[in-house]
């Protein structure tokens, strides 16, 4: 069956319950997370792949996401997530296979995974959450934080010949061979929302198809860590991390 096929109603197959679960997440107000884990929710059930996902999630903010969504999770250490899910979409190479990664994740102590995962053309989906902070463990500078801002550990604003520069860690994952889709999206209105669900789509319709690494950043806020009300850090976002993390397809093959 073509890809485009199997997602027609008449196709989809009924898995066990809703993806997503009925009970309150743990996310702040206004946080990305919980609107990404709805939509990843809502494409696995109209592609119908209930009882054929496997998500793996590292240390984060998104820790609990087995709490929230009805499919097979592994949980992997700090970083490692696509080394977990290199091993498992390998062994089971029916499943459709992703990780859900945060910029401190990824970016930092995950470096040297992803970016060998993908030079291989694991056959997996990336789902990057890039909120330029280190959220859960107290709003720390992340690689991803953005020249000036403030955090726990930048006080005074990030400054270069101190900090280094922020990481564009998506703008290199594109120039790796083994990566057939490489895409920044955002959440912060409800044509954003639509766009980065048709993004993350796409990446699991890669997955049936054997082509390579698909990579999903979404450009986030952290209300919280960035000390702002929910309403103001959506502005915030649009008025400073879109100029350095600009939004579309970075690589589309």
């Amino acid at each position: 069956m073509e890809v485009n096929e199997m997602i027609k109603p008449e196709n989809l197959v009924v898995g066990r319950t809703s993806v997503l679960k009925e009970c309150p997440m743990h996310y702040c107000p206004g946080c990305t997370h919980g609107v990404v884990h709805k939509l990843i929710a809502e494409v696995v059930e109209e592609m119908g792949i209930q009882d054929s996902t496997i998500g793996v999630c590292p240390v984060g903010c998104s820790v609990f996401m087995y709490n929230y969504m009805d499919v097979d999770m592994a949980e992997a250490a700090h970083g490692r997530a696509p080394a977990v899910a290199t091993a498992i979409s390998r062994l089971n190479p029916d499943k459709y296979v992703f990780t859900y990664q945060g910029d401190g994740d990824m970016a930092s102590i995950g470096c040297a995974e992803i970016m060998h995962a993908c030079n291989r053309g694991e056959n997996i989906v990336v789902i990057f959450i890039n909120n330029a902070i280190y959220g859960m463990t107290g709003g720390q500078m992340a690689p991803t934080t953005l020249l000036g801002q403030i955090t726990a550990t930048t006080p005074y604003g990030r400054e270069p010949k101190l900090h280094g520069y922020p990481l564009q860690i998506t703008e290199l994952i594109a120039q790796l061979p083994g990566t057939c889709y490489v895409t920044r999206q955002s959440a912060d209105t409800p044509a954003a929302i639509r766009k980065t669900k048709a993004a993350i789509k796409k990446a699991f319709m890669n997955t049936r198809r054997g082509v390579g690494t698909s990579y999903v950043e979404v450009v986030g806020t952290c209300a919280s860590g960035w000390k702002l009300s929910p309403e103001n850090a959506n502005e915030w976002m649009r008025q400073n991390m879109f100029e350095k993390y600009p939004v579309g397809d970075l690589k589309d093959i």
